[in-house]
């Protein structure tokens, strides 16, 4: 039986008269997207019709999941919020903290004894506030979520920007911050935009080297890392429900980096399949009931131009392999090109590493299609000429592609099998050389390739593709090799080809597992202690944020211009500050060093307008702070694109920032700056970016008079003299704007006034 089968068939019993209602009102077909939408209202049934990316609206997700890094602060949140238990199912996975070194049982055995702390921390709360926990070595919490929780027509909120992957069951599942988690878990409504609908028809067939991960890379290289800001993607056509399942999930978790709210598909066939093999019939059961609920309208997919905002059109039987990168995930490139783009630019030809899994793909489907060309090797007599690593998405497939060969033959090529944790994707990967920050090329699955992203080298390009195309191209250990038209040369001389990979869609033999790392919480957790050390250099209880004194923010400082992108990982790096993620002032000390400064175009390098010498960011807005002189960051165009980590927003508050000024904003960063009591501002002009200057000091002239639709004015005052008056737009409505007078909306939750 599924885990909490009760509350899915009152979502499936709740879903016919809600949408019916909400078709009724809005006077036309509706999307999936919509459907589901409408279905998740806070207030029940509809009553009135939301304008697309205009509306704030309440909604009542049916869970929330955290992974370990992002869970620490915020059930560290939600112990302030005074609530005896969590109001709606909620489980927190242990995945971030397991460094990618030697091999699984190796490097999980060092992750527990090092973090040893922190997961017992997160065992115990989970166990108090009736959490479900997944213990270190269970799984990466995206699969474990597919594999588990996911359902069709659910909506769920997660702490981790790829949340989004259990689209792939046809949920609305939304990557949030961590106060975000600690209203619904707290019994309260959740916000959110209603957003704009982007529709994606897939016509065709995948076959051949096409994988679902082409789909996605396709469509980032189309929309770039911003165009899908403020939307909901909603894939349909022949090509959706002729692909997997899991297939689809790769296609949502990417969705995360095209700045996409989330993504979805209908409820077909290949979900039935999934969820009565993953020991969920019950929810196929409840699911076919409903089954017209749980997609879209069909004029809506006979007709999308007039439904959708925005409609983009891909064959599938068209579509080639892509490789996407150096440096950002919507630099698209068809395979058939790459070796033009690569000695046009100059990429290092050589691979050094071919890495697969992930949450993105670390199916069986995606496994066994790779484990069909690692089989070539020798059938072949090739020799395997880069690095090649998986990482499993869960101990039930790690268990499973085990006992049916696949890590044997993986093992045959030389092949190192980490443990089931995010590892080298997020940053977690103590690659050997890595310090020598050597120009280098590495090809993986996963769905990031920021600058730093996997090994902290600065100049590893890395390229993101399909398992199966990873694979191939870690054989060959040449960047410009296409395996669709390329031979390669094996250990006799002879020139010979790659098969075409294949593989099952999910195990004939079924899933199988021994022990898959679940703790249930227990009935009663009054008696549970939580114990936090005073010492402790890894965890810390939070002190509330100061409310707003009523008056103009004057005298501030400039404590970075930043150029470019400036992701949250430029903000708050992971990889070895993971460690620190339950102790705010110790990761404080990472704030922004990623981050390019526009005046002298160095990372970590900012004037002390107080002593007029050059320092970390955190030491000079540390000097700021205990000097009482407030300061603001300036910012370029998606700021805090990527991670949903709060921390980008919490250590700024922490170290005396009160404002954030920039060009755009990524949708989670700004909504966690909003929760954490800062102000999040555009540029009404973004010419006046350029009007700033190193030693300018900041005043806000109208701040007494904050109110929604209404723009803020700055001072900008330079060092002879001179003023500059910008105008500064944002999206504050007037609960929002309660969380800044308040000094943050966890104040809010812990009087009692949210």
């Amino acid at each position: 039986m599924a885990f909490d089968i009760e509350m899915i068939k009152k979502v499936y019993e709740n879903m016919p008269g809600r949408v019916d209602k909400a078709r009724e009102l809005v006077g036309r077909p509706l999307t999936l997207t919509e459907k589901i939408l409408y279905n998740h209202l806070w207030d029940g049934v509809p009553s009135q019709v939301f304008k697309r990316g205009v509306d704030y609206v309440d909604f009542a997700p049916d869970r929330v999941a955290c992974q370990d890094a992002t869970a620490q602060m915020a059930l560290l949140q939600f112990m302030h919020a005074g609530k005896s238990k969590v109001a709606v199912p909620t489980t927190v996975h242990c995945d971030h903290l397991i460094q990618a070194k030697v091999d699984a049982a190796t490097d999980l055995a060092r992750a527990k004894t090092q973090s040893n702390e922190v997961f017992d921390f997160l065992s115990s709360v989970s166990n108090k506030y009736g959490i479900g926990f997944w213990k270190p070595g269970a799984g990466i919490i995206h699969q474990v979520v597919l594999e588990n929780y996911a359902f069709p027509g659910g909506m769920m909120i997660g702490t981790d920007s790829h949340t989004v992957n259990a689209g792939g069951l046809g949920m609305v599942a939304i990557g949030v911050g961590g106060a975000d988690a600690v209203d619904v878990m707290s019994g309260m409504a959740w916000e959110l935009k209603f957003p704009k609908l982007i529709g994606v028809k897939l016509t065709g067939k995948l076959s051949g080297w096409t994988a679902p991960k082409d789909v996605i890379l396709k469509v980032a290289g189309i929309l770039t890392v911003k165009g899908g800001t403020g939307a909901i993607v909603e894939y349909f056509g022949e090509g959706a429900t002729s692909m997997s399942c899991t297939g689809k999930g790769t296609i949502c978790n990417m969705g995360a980096e095209i700045g996409a709210t989330t993504s979805t598909f209908g409820y077909d066939a290949s979900m039935g399949r999934y969820l009565r093999s993953t020991n969920r019939a019950d929810v196929a059961d409840a699911a076919d009931k409903v089954a017209s609920y749980l997609t879209g309208d069909p004029e809506v997919y006979a007709n999308p131009e007039q439904y959708f905002d925005q409609v983009i059109e891909i064959n599938l039987s068209e579509l080639e392999p892509h490789l996407n990168g150096p440096f950002t995930p919507d630099l698209a490139t068809p395979i058939s090109k790459m070796k033009e783009e690569a000695i046009k630019n100059n990429w290092p030809l050589q691979i050094q590493v071919g890495l697969i899994g992930s949450c993105t793909n670390s199916s069986y489907e995606d496994i066994s299609r790779a484990a069909s060309l690692a089989r070539q090797v020798s059938a072949k007599n090739l020799k395997t000429k880069s690095q090649f690593t998986i990482t499993p998405g869960s101990e039930v497939v790690r268990y499973t592609i085990e006992r049916d060969g696949f890590i044997d033959t993986f093992h045959k090529i030389g092949a190192t099998v980490f443990a089931n944790a995010c590892g080298p994707c997020i940053g977690m990967w103590d690659r050997d050389g890595a310090e020598k920050e050597e120009r280098n090329t590495i090809v993986h699955s996963f769905n990031r390739n920021f600058s730093k992203r996997a090994d902290g080298n600065p100049n590893t390009l890395a390229f993101v593709g399909s398992p199966e195309l990873v694979t191939a191209m870690a054989i060959a250990g040449d960047l410009s090799f296409n395996p669709l038209t390329d031979t390669l040369i094996n250990e006799d001389g002879e020139e010979v080809m790659l098969e075409e990979p294949t593989g099952d869609e999910l195990p004939p033999k079924g899933f199988d597992v021994k022990d898959p790392g679940f703790q249930s919480p227990a009935e009663d957790g009054s008696g549970v202690q939580v114990v936090v050390s005073p010492t402790s250099e890894r965890l810390q209880l939070l002190a509330p944020f100061d409310a707003w004194d009523g008056k103009n923010i004057t005298g501030a400082k400039l404590l970075i211009k930043a150029f470019g992108k400036c992701t949250t990982d430029h903000i708050s790096m992971a990889g070895p500050w993971l460690r620190f993620r339950g102790h705010l002032d110790n990761i404080s000390n990472n704030m922004l060093i990623g981050a390019v400064n526009a005046f002298n175009q160095k990372t970590n390098s900012v004037k002390n307008q107080l002593t007029g010498q050059y320092d970390a960011v955190p030491a000079v807005a540390r000097a700021y702070k205990a000097a009482g002189v407030p300061s603001i960051v300036v910012g370029d165009h998606n700021y805090g694109e990527g991670s949903s980590r709060e921390h980008a927003a919490m250590e700024p508050r922490f170290l005396g920032v009160k404002a954030v000024l920039v060009k755009s904003f990524a949708r989670i960063h700004e909504t966690n700056l909003k929760k954490q009591g800062l102000l999040g501002l555009t540029f009404a002009n973004e010419t006046d970016y350029d009007k700033i200057k190193e030693d300018d000091t900041i005043n806000f002239t109208d701040l007494t008079q904050f109110a929604p639709g209404k723009p803020l004015t700055l001072e900008f005052v330079h060092a002879d003299g001179t003023k500059d008056i910008i105008l500064a737009n944002h999206t504050y409505n007037q609960g929002q704007i309660g969380w800044f007078v308040a000094g943050s909306a966890l104040n809010l939750i812990a009087a009692g006034k949210a």
